[in-house]
């Protein structure tokens, strides 16, 4: 019998939450969905893993047996996808360096160029991800290095912080807030905001800002599932977007305007690796963007005295 990890995913995810209907929001899969994949994966064990009531969702004998076996091959699959991958970017002198959208900014291109002085066989290769979806990419092997957008699921990762950067508002031009130089979230209040199922519930309500300082929820508006689709929601006046201020000199388009929100806390970005990745090149990556980060923060604080 073949089972798919994705399958092992939604088993462990009701298993953890004893709740299909929270497992399915964090998954962003229709309860139905999910209801019918953990049937399937039930009919194929040829046993029961929940058993369901009134009172609630509890594991069956069966299921509890099945949850740290169900966890160790999927950490078991993940550790060796990433070894493989990890494996053949080394032996072609490859560094993948992945980010999402703006990723670390300008740092990320002084470091390509710090790294081309110092190893000048290693290519580095820039690796795009969905929103959110950096730190699976470093579990996974798909990224060696990664500038991480924070909140983040860190597990199995080790990680620096090396940034921050204030959070802007994409509009509209016509929008009536595009007159001001900065906002505030609360002027927001009204307006549908862009959202997206590829990154965690965590990692949304956080940009959305969720809930507000009100405690009131966001208006939500349409989905989108990369940078390009967002931008041309924005662009039609259909709902408004929140970003780093990296983004707002890297994404440009003649439908927005960029306005800074002054009263919510800045993103912090972290550069990021798998723990259990032992190459040289990502050593050495690392040790280029601390050096620059470090002699930075040496910088400002000269420059203040």
């Amino acid at each position: 019998m073949d089972v798919d990890t994705r399958v092992l995913r939604y088993f462990v995810a009701v298993a953890e939450r004893l709740s299909f209907t929270q497992a399915a929001k964090e998954l962003y899969v229709s309860q139905p969905v999910l209801s019918r994949q953990i049937k399937q994966l039930e009919g194929e064990l040829g046993a029961a893993l929940f058993e369901r009531s009134g009172q609630g969702t509890r594991l069956t004998a069966t299921g509890t047996e099945l949850l740290p076996l169900a966890r160790n091959l999927l950490k078991e699959w993940q550790e060796t996808t990433r070894f493989v991958r990890s494996t053949a970017a080394d032996q072609t002198n490859i560094l993948r360096v992945g980010f999402v959208v703006a990723g670390g900014g300008t740092l990320a291109s002084r470091a390509r160029g710090v790294l081309a002085a110092r190893h000048p066989q290693l290519t580095l290769q820039p690796k795009r991800f969905d929103w959110g979806g950096e730190a699976e990419a470093l579990r996974l092997g798909l990224a060696d290095v990664a500038y991480l957008w924070l909140p983040a699921d860190t597990t199995g990762l080790r990680f620096r912080v090396v940034a921050r950067e204030p959070r802007w508002v994409a509009l509209a031009t016509d929008h009536p807030l595009t007159a001001r130089a900065a906002v505030s979230i609360n002027d927001l209040r009204d307006d549908r905001l862009m959202w997206t199922r590829k990154a965690s519930r965590e990692w949304v309500d956080w940009w959305a800002v969720n809930p507000r300082p009100d405690g009131s929820e966001p208006k939500w508006g349409p989905e989108n599932d990369n940078i390009d689709e967002m931008l041309e929601h924005i662009a039609t006046g259909s709902a408004i977007g929140i970003g780093s201020e990296s983004m707002t000199s890297y994404y440009t388009h003649p439908g927005l305007a960029w306005r800074r929100i002054t009263d919510i806390p800045p993103l912090r970005i972290a550069l990021a690796w798998a723990e259990g990745n032992r190459r040289a090149a990502v050593a050495a990556y690392v040790e280029a963007v601390v050096e620059m980060v470090d002699q930075s923060e040496v910088d400002r604080q000269d420059g203040g005295t």
